[in-house]
């Protein structure tokens, strides 16, 4: 089991800036995988689908993005889905645009355990 959230603001205010763009990803996701964003519970929005045998959940935190812990830490919990499990889709504004960072641990700040950067 899986949970992928993209983080983002809610309103029309943020709609289609880079500070959406985990709201953005969480949409092509749910087309692309055939999920339904079409449950409401955890402060935000949410599916499920399964893709390749494995049970995947998509996840909008509807919170604004400082306080998207108030939605992913109770969905995490009622779901008892491990933290290896989480994958969390935001901006960083310390990249350029095109620019995509992928780490399993790090920090607000940029202090990154493992970090893979890579051109879009």
């Amino acid at each position: 089991m899986k949970l992928i959230v993209g983080l983002g603001n809610p309103g029309q205010k943020y709609a289609g800036t880079r500070h959406n763009v985990g709201f953005d990803c969480i949409d092509y996701c749910a087309e692309h995988m055939n999920i339904q964003l079409n449950q409401s519970k955890f402060k935000g929005v949410y599916g499920q689908g399964v893709v390749n045998g494995e049970k995947i959940y998509l996840l909008k935190p509807l919170t604004y993005m400082n306080l998207s812990g108030e939605s992913v830490r109770p969905f995490m919990d009622y779901y008892k889905i491990d933290l290896k499990d989480l994958v969390i889709i935001y901006d960083d504004m310390d990249l350029p645009v095109g620019k995509i960072r992928l780490r399993q641990k790090g920090s607000a700040g940029g202090i990154t355990v493992s970090n893979h950067s890579y051109n879009t």
